[in-house]
């Protein structure tokens, strides 16, 4: 049994590590996409954050340009006269555009356009015009799009000598030339951000891999140990400080594994050799009355026998049914607040004939409540009596002592008899464990009372404790006073 439940746990192990090897790569991938993904993403806003800043400068330049222009036709219409300007100079006014792209129209209000440069045929926008000696700023000029591309325009209003005075003046540019530098800026800052993205994702490879041999070297460290050597522990020398806490884990669950198996395969060799005892009286007894003719008596005498045999293996097969339910971490037990001296009392009636046979008698003494399931109270408080009717010194005094206190309640069965060695009471609530074989009584029990006082202490998140000096023997319980609501 114990060589089998070793093999599936060694292969557990291997499994666990198997299923590492897998993940570990996936987790390099994910910190590489992730730390492609975070350059390119900080990379980009860096970018988006330039380009903005690049996109309002020369915004505001170009405001800054159409404004410009108009002030100098101002200023031209103020020195020169217009009407001998647009005969004789109108080149002027083209060369002042400097690009097809430009528009400036120059018109009387309500007539027809004295000049218009519109080389790129744009539609001249219908707007009013900024009122002669306004000073212009940049919320004056208007941004609009003109075929799907940007296009600013301004309007104001200039002075003349000639009547009626006043002079219309529409200027614009289509920013085809701009858009044409921030689209390639944009792609450029793509390209460079995706660039940066690939040349981080492949040191972020070379980096994760590096910094996860560690996790590789522990993976091949967990795939070596099996239950051939369940004693070897994981090596934390030179390992960095977060993986510290990780093998402190394995070893300690290593430490629980082995003495799991060694608990499991003491357990099945002490079950077999109890187990062999009955059933070898029960074949030898019935192989015998086999082999010839006996009398009723005879018959009825090994009956008798039988019976008491089986009654043995039945009582040990239900102990360990018991046991097994017991340690189930899931399994639910009714506690209630109990009267432990009316509990003690009702004990002490029940084994006060057993130890009047052998010239003991029982004492209870202190009084008190206790949380607790009232069955496994009354089968740990039996457990334990049992044990000291059966090894206390004749003509004794065993005392079943109560001490009450506010974080609990303490149980005591004291009794009078030969010392347990200091080794043993480590050992004596361990299934099928008896510190002395020959001691009197030891062939009648089955070596699993103490261990179920141990599970049901454990439903209960108590306490237990042996001790024994001086020809006196002791046995402690203690549950936890009840939680507060």
């Amino acid at each position: 049994m114990s060589e089998l439940a070793g093999s599936a746990a060694a292969d557990a192990v291997r499994g666990v590590s198997r299923a590492g090897s897998v993940s570990r790569h996936s987790l390099i991938w994910r910190l590489v996409l992730l730390f492609a993904a975070v350059a390119f993403a900080v990379l980009a806003s860096a970018g988006y954050l330039l380009y903005g800043a690049l996109e309002k400068q020369l915004m505001l330049r170009d405001d800054a340009a159409l404004i410009n222009r108009v002030e100098q036709i101002r200023a031209l219409l103020r020195d020169e006269d217009l009407l001998d300007m647009i005969q004789k100079k109108p080149e002027l006014f083209g060369n002042m555009l400097g690009n097809h792209e430009a528009l400036l129209v120059l018109k009387y209000p309500g007539q027809a356009p004295l000049l218009e440069v519109n080389p790129g045929k744009i539609t001249v926008p219908d707007m009013g015009p900024m009122p002669i000696g306004a000073t212009l700023s940049l919320a004056a000029v208007q941004h609009t799009m003109e075929k799907g591309t940007p296009f600013i325009t301004l309007s104001a209003s200039a002075h003349t000598e000639d009547a009626p005075h006043e002079l219309q003046i529409i200027t614009g540019r289509l920013l085809t030339e701009r858009t044409r530098m921030l689209a390639g800026y944009r792609d450029q800052i793509i390209a460079v951000s995706l660039a940066a993205a690939i040349l981080i994702a492949l040191l972020a490879y070379w980096i994760v891999r590096r910094g996860l041999l560690p996790l590789r070297r522990l993976a091949d460290q967990t795939a070596s140990i099996g239950i051939r050597n369940l004693s070897v522990r994981i090596a934390s020398k030179n390992t960095p400080r977060e993986l510290a806490p990780l093998i402190d884990a394995f070893n300690t669950m290593l430490d629980r594994l082995e003495t799991s198996f060694a608990q499991l395969s003491q357990v099945s060799a002490d079950m077999a050799h109890d187990l062999r005892t009955p059933i070898g009286n029960l074949l030898g007894q019935t192989e015998v009355a086999l082999g010839q003719k006996r009398d009723v008596a005879y018959y009825e005498k090994l009956l008798g026998s039988n019976f008491e045999e089986l009654q043995r293996l039945s009582k040990m097969t239900d102990n360990m049914l018991f046991l097994a339910r017991a340690e189930h971490a899931d399994n639910a037990i009714e506690c209630a607040t109990l009267d432990v001296a009316e509990e003690l009392e009702r004990q002490c009636e029940y084994f006060e004939g057993l130890a009047e046979e052998r010239g003991i008698w029982i004492v209870c003494k202190g009084e008190g409540k206790v949380w607790a399931d009232a069955n496994l109270l009354r089968r740990a408080v039996a457990n334990l009596l049992s044990n000291a009717v059966r090894y206390a010194d004749e003509g004794t005094e065993i005392t079943l002592a109560v001490e009450q206190s506010a974080a609990g309640t303490l149980m005591v069965v004291k009794n009078a008899g030969p010392t347990i060695e200091a080794h043993h009471l480590s050992r004596l609530f361990d299934r099928f464990y008896r510190a002395d074989p020959s001691r009197r009584g030891s062939d009648e029990a089955s070596g699993l009372g103490l261990s179920i006082v141990r599970s049901i202490m454990l439903l209960h998140q108590g306490k237990w404790e042996a001790a024994s000096s001086n020809g006196v023997t002791r046995f402690s319980l203690f549950f936890p006073a009840k939680p507060a609501a």
